[in-house]
């Protein structure tokens, strides 16, 4: 199938006299028939569902379209796009360990990354998403155990070589994990460019309504976790009566590692509810994608062409110092615009807060057109030094265009910049 049909089909398939949509099972708990099939499934939790807290079929049915629309084996749900990066390393990761991430990522995952994790002993080594292959070589230690990019980076808009992320991640023999949240499995997909675990925030275009907060990883199931780096999963692990992840579970050991032991023990799996809503999202997902891209480029071509406006960052634009990228990697730009208002932050605040149509949130793409300052809100924790390695100027607004009619958009833009 292709992915308009995917986005409908994949992951449920009702039989005779069930349910077109998928059913919401609002259940905790599962029955079973006896004492020892419990205890069976407590020895093989794949064997069946014991608890919502590892599995739901409803939520099972939406990882299982998100796996086929990305081209991974597996896939697992989770509360939030921050728990989703949170488990993709902890899943790698222990005390004393390092892992390699760009600096051009979202705000909430610097803090989570260079100070939550320091405290768990977890070093997060950050380079430059431009970083040639040398540098990034240079990056790594003995105890490196993987690499974190954003295909399109949050609210930067930088591009990721991907592939040149993958071949060095790979010569180390470490996986590359890519969040791939703003260009959705639509416009790219990481894993044919030699990605090995694919995260996303599904609170933003995969749900597109703001409904609902969630996350999900996915496993290539490409990565060959016997190479020797990775003990955990080749050696018995005794909280689940010495079950071997590589031997037991081939291809899949790690998004079973992470459902059977971090999913058990930390319990940030998402609602049925939740599920079904997003499942929702992601009916449309192929069809709202084009006409993001579509709206935003025609935004991104008029503050271009402003006076007012001192750059513009939208990797579609002809020019823009990742087009390049974006035509190797992205079948489409995303509906995010950049820009960088002259005058600085107090201009910025005066043309944000002066749109009537657009929305001055906490969020970013969403149904509707929003925007945010990021210096002063989602990445006012970073220092200084720390906004420009993200590379986020004090005048930046990230502008989220949403599926108005663009003539709307472009009216309303014109207005408050007339302000200015």
């Amino acid at each position: 199938m292709r992915d308009e049909t995917k986005c409908l089909h994949s992951g449920y398939t009702p039989k005779n006299t069930e349910p077109r949509v998928i059913p919401i099972y609002q259940s905790t708990t599962y029955v079973f028939d006896s004492t020892e099939d419990v205890g069976d499934v407590f020895d093989e939790p794949t064997k069946a569902l014991i608890y919502s807290r590892f599995a739901n079929p409803t939520v099972m049915a939406v990882e299982a379209k998100i796996a086929d629309l990305e081209g991974g084996i597996g896939a697992l749900c989770t509360t939030s796009g921050q728990a989703a990066s949170l488990l993709s390393i902890l899943n790698l990761c222990k005390t004393g360990d390092s892992f390699i991430s760009t600096s051009q990522i979202y705000g909430g995952t610097i803090n989570l990354f260079g100070f939550t994790f320091k405290k768990l002993g977890i070093e997060c080594i950050f380079v430059d998403a431009d970083a040639d292959e040398q540098t990034l070589h240079a990056a790594f230690k003995p105890n490196t155990k993987a690499v974190f990019g954003e295909t399109l980076a949050n609210p930067a808009l930088s591009v990721l070589d991907i592939e040149k992320f993958a071949k060095v991640a790979h010569a180390h023999g470490v996986p590359l994990i890519i969040d791939n949240t703003f260009a959705t499995p639509i416009l790219c997909k990481p894993i044919d460019f030699g990605a090995d675990i694919v995260v996303h925030s599904t609170s933003k275009y995969m749900d597109g309504h703001a409904v609902q907060v969630g996350g999900v990883i996915v496993d290539s199931g490409k990565f060959d976790w016997t190479n020797g780096n990775f003990p955990d999963f080749t050696q018995p692990d005794e909280s689940y009566h010495g079950i071997a992840y590589t031997d037991t579970y081939g291809k899949s050991a790690y998004i079973i590692k992470a459902r059977m032991q971090l999913m058990r023990d930390y319990g940030v799996y998402p609602s049925a509810n939740s599920a079904f809503l997003l499942n929702l999202g992601l009916e449309t997902l192929a069809i709202r994608m084009d006409r993001y891209c579509s709206n935003a480029m025609k935004v991104a071509t008029y503050f271009k062409s402003s006076n007012k406006i001192e750059s513009v960052s939208y990797p579609g634009l002809v020019g823009d110092q990742y087009y390049p990228l974006a035509q190797k990697y992205l079948k489409g730009a995303s509906g995010v615009v950049s820009i960088v208002i002259k005058g600085g932050k107090p201009n910025a605040i005066k043309f944000m807060d002066g749109l009537k149509l657009a929305s001055n949130e906490v969020h970013v793409a969403d149904i509707r057109t929003c925007v945010l300052h990021p210096a002063s809100e989602t990445h006012r924790q970073l220092t200084e030094e720390q906004l420009v390695a993200a590379g986020i100027n004090p005048g930046m607004i990230r502008f989220s265009v949403g599926l108005e009619n663009v003539e709307d958009i472009l009216e309303d833009i014109e207005q408050s910049l007339a302000r200015i």
